[in-house]
């Protein structure tokens, strides 16, 4: 086993000396599993008073946390009370909506005799966002632009909890759960090996039932687009919804950043509906896009001011997909001006809120009126969990699926490798994460973004 540290990440994130659990999360690659990536380990080596369950799961169509929930609560479960002990928490929280009758039921069935508890969501958008599930679950307010540590809470994914439960027990991070929905003849969740093609698993559902089928990647809100149907599926996948390529939807997510700003700076009319919406600024931080739509209207200079009403934006996407009465672009404009503050070197030093807006909970988003939105709510079927129907004959593994620098190769071209080998790890002092074969091969090629192999 590769052993590594992240010693240039260590003081930001408050770490404390090494302990077992973190040593065998670093050893078995376990990353964020909701989309972000950091690696676990980074988190584990700190302290907190409470350790957070997102299962609140609140992209549309996608149902891979409440399907793990329900199959493997125990295992997740075990996961939190090991995280608890490692950070040296005193409480335990399973944040779940409160509609997921069933996933609640066992969830709180698991946590019997532990000091683990459910906490109940409502279902809106988006209650995943680590500053609304603290607020919800905690009451406190994270300092803008902080992180949970800030409050005393660490946030861990479903499947991340249940990646820890199984580094305890030596088992590294070589599959991947995730949904295949939307336009396709029959969605699912299901755990596959890290490096299957989405194009295997669409055909795995079915089918498209599209003619011209492209893909978001992690959902319709905070998601990307995908038009190479043979991506390979990552440790940061959390599925894929399959949608016609004009769709609605689609169309506006291919116009190019240009057009974006350009019909931004000629038809946004100023009427604050992203900003009165936007689930940052109802908890009382100081975002407010409207104000940065107004920074298209200047080029060299003068635009500062607006642009940094961006700093504290979570990308929620639902001022642009939602809030936005003219289909504007707000939430690319605050993705612009942040980039742009970035490479200026900007730090926040604005207050923090006090308090959320008085209107907060009137103006949650729900989801049901969202997929309407969207125009997904045909596509809003059950995805069941299902176990893996083919044998994959080729694995792509990207080198870089976790946040910080890519991991270097630790294998050659032809060498022989048993599924869980070490084939690939960050280099000493880089914040990163292993990389593991998902199944037993050959090494069939490595470039300096992938590692290619051929399934025995």
């Amino acid at each position: 086993m590769i052993f590594f540290t992240c010693h240039l990440f260590s003081e930001s994130y408050g770490l404390r000396v090494s302990n077992q659990l973190a040593d065998q999360v670093r050893d078995a690659g376990v990353v964020g599993a909701g989309g972000g990536g950091f690696p676990a380990h980074v988190k584990l080596a700190a302290s907190a008073d409470t350790v957070i369950v997102n299962g609140a799961e609140c992209e549309p169509l996608l149902h891979k946390d409440v399907s793990m929930m329900e199959e493997r609560a125990a295992e997740m479960v075990r996961g939190l009370l090991l995280v608890v002990e490692a950070v040296g928490a005193t409480e335990a929280v399973i944040g779940i909506k409160e509609k997921n009758a069933h996933a609640v039921k066992v969830c709180e069935a698991a946590c019997e005799g532990t000091i683990a508890r459910v906490h109940l969501l409502g279902d809106f958008y988006p209650a995943g966002d680590e500053f609304d599930l603290v607020y919800e679950v905690t009451g406190q307010l994270i300092p803008a632009a902080g992180l949970p540590k800030d409050v005393g809470c660490l946030v861990s994914n479903v499947e991340s909890l249940i990646n820890m439960a199984r580094a305890a027990d030596g088992q590294p991070v070589t599959r991947k759960t995730l949904t295949i929905a939307g336009a396709v003849a029959e969605p699912f969740t299901v755990e596959v090996p890290i490096g299957v093609s989405y194009r295997d698993l669409i055909e795995m559902a079915g089918g498209a039932t599209v003619d011209d089928p492209v893909l978001m990647h992690g959902g319709m809100m905070m998601g990307r687009l995908g038009e190479d149907l043979d991506e390979a599926v990552t440790k940061t996948s959390s599925g894929i919804i399959v949608l016609d390529r004009s769709h609605p939807i689609m169309v506006r997510k291919m116009h190019p950043l240009k057009f974006q700003a350009a019909i931004g700076k000629s038809a946004c009319d100023q009427c604050r509906y992203c900003t009165e919406l936007c689930p940052r600024y109802l908890l009382g931080y100081d975002i407010e896009p409207h104000q940065v739509m107004r920074s298209l209207s200047f080029t060299e200079s003068g635009s500062e001011p607006y642009s940094e009403w961006a700093a504290l934006c979570c990308a929620c996407g639902l001022c642009t997909l939602f809030a936005c009465p003219e289909a504007l672009f707000p939430k690319e404009a605050c993705d612009s001006a942040k980039d742009k503050l970035r490479k200026n070197g900007f730090k926040w030093t604005g207050a923090s809120p006090t308090e959320p807006h008085p209107m907060r909970e009137g103006r949650k988003t729900p989801t049901k009126r969202l997929m309407a939105k969207l125009d997904i709510v045909e596509y809003d079927v059950p995805a069941p969990m299902r176990a893996m129907s083919f044998a994959p004959k080729r694995l792509v593994l990207p080198l870089k699926q976790h946040a910080g620098a890519p991991s270097e190769a630790q294998v050659s071209i032809g060498q022989s490798v048993a599924e869980g080998d070490v084939i690939a790890a960050p280099a000493p002092k880089n914040l990163g994460a292993v990389i593991h074969a998902p199944l037993a091969g050959v090494i069939e090629a490595i470039s300096d973004t992938e590692i290619v192999i051929s399934v025995r």
